[in-house]
């Protein structure tokens, strides 16, 4: 059963589970929109990170060959 939140339209108490259920879908839209952003853009950045990542080790390599010429 459903019982309104007082001063809040959009939210009931479940009375089984005591949560707070929100029925605005225009906020849960919202909401999921922006989990999906958020979760985009940590993947961005963990794609960053493993070229970077990626960069140091090329970088790293190029020296170690640049030593080895030297000398020789």
């Amino acid at each position: 059963m459903k019982i309104k939140v007082e001063n809040h339209s959009n939210l009931f108490r479940d009375s089984e589970t005591n949560a707070i259920v929100n029925t605005n879908m225009t906020e849960y839209k919202n909401y999921m929109n922006s989990l999906k952003y958020r979760k985009k853009d940590t993947e961005r950045v963990t794609k960053i990170e493993e070229d970077v990542k990626s960069l140091k080790d090329d970088l790293q390599e190029i020296k170690d060959l640049l030593k080895c010429l030297i000398k020789e």
